[in-house]
């Protein structure tokens, strides 16, 4: 995992982001509506967990996963889960 990556999905009208920085160490940020609302400075191999709020009244609690592969050689999968659904995160290309 030599670069950053973004994924990004529109959930009940608004966006949930999620951006990893480059390398096994880099920073994630969790977006909502294009404001910051977790961030985990340093994570490791395997699965890191934040949390957020869709601003919705009440609000709607969700947790994204994102997985960094630790045995095998693969893509960093993002997983978000709300209302008890797991939906993966599509990841997009950074401009």
């Amino acid at each position: 995992m030599g670069h950053s990556h973004h994924f990004h999905l529109d959930q009940g009208g608004h966006s949930i982001t999620v951006n990893v920085g480059p390398g096994k160490d880099g920073e994630i940020e969790l977006l909502v509506n294009g404001k910051v609302v977790a961030c985990l400075k340093e994570h490791g191999r395997g699965t890191s967990l934040l949390t957020g709020e869709l601003p919705d009244d009440p609000t709607r609690p969700f947790r994204v996963r994102v997985r960094q592969p630790h045995l095998v050689p693969s893509r960093l999968r993002c997983t978000l889960e709300l209302d008890g659904v797991e939906q993966p995160m599509p990841e997009r290309p950074m401009v």
